[in-house]
């Protein structure tokens, strides 16, 4: 089975990539490999990589929903307690239970609900901005 694969955007932290790498995935963290970029860039490059985003920033929801950017999934997490050690145990949770929504999905997840945007198949439009 092949390892899923994440970027994980600067506003969301270091914390939460050294958590999943820890754990075995295969991580890109956007602070790393292209700091400060835009949105739009990091929904690109996590499209052409096959890596679902994982997110505190609402701005790629824009993208994604009014402004039709593809994407390989997000994970935005919307959080009361944005402290590091309570973004892991949301993260962790999400893994546990909704791992196989994580692809082509809009995941919100909160403290205490996930909710779920399914997407059909789309072919990346991101390529023609």
């Amino acid at each position: 089975m092949e390892t899923m694969k994440f970027i994980v955007d600067e506003c969301t932290g270091m914390a939460v990539a050294e958590y999943l790498r820890g754990t075995g995935y295969d991580v890109s963290v956007v602070a790393e490999i292209m700091p400060q970029a835009e949105d739009h860039a990091i929904l690109t490059k996590a499209v052409k990589e096959g890596r679902i985003l994982i997110t505190n920033d609402k701005d790629f929801g824009e993208l994604i929903f009014r402004r039709g950017y593809s994407h390989h999934g997000v994970l935005f997490l919307r959080l009361q307690d944005d402290s590091a050690a309570n973004r892991i145990r949301v993260v962790k949770a999400v893994l546990d239970q909704y791992t196989d929504f994580l692809k082509m999905n809009f995941l919100v997840a909160t403290e205490k609900q996930v909710r779920i945007r399914h997407f059909p198949a789309i072919a990346d439009r991101n390529a023609k901005r």
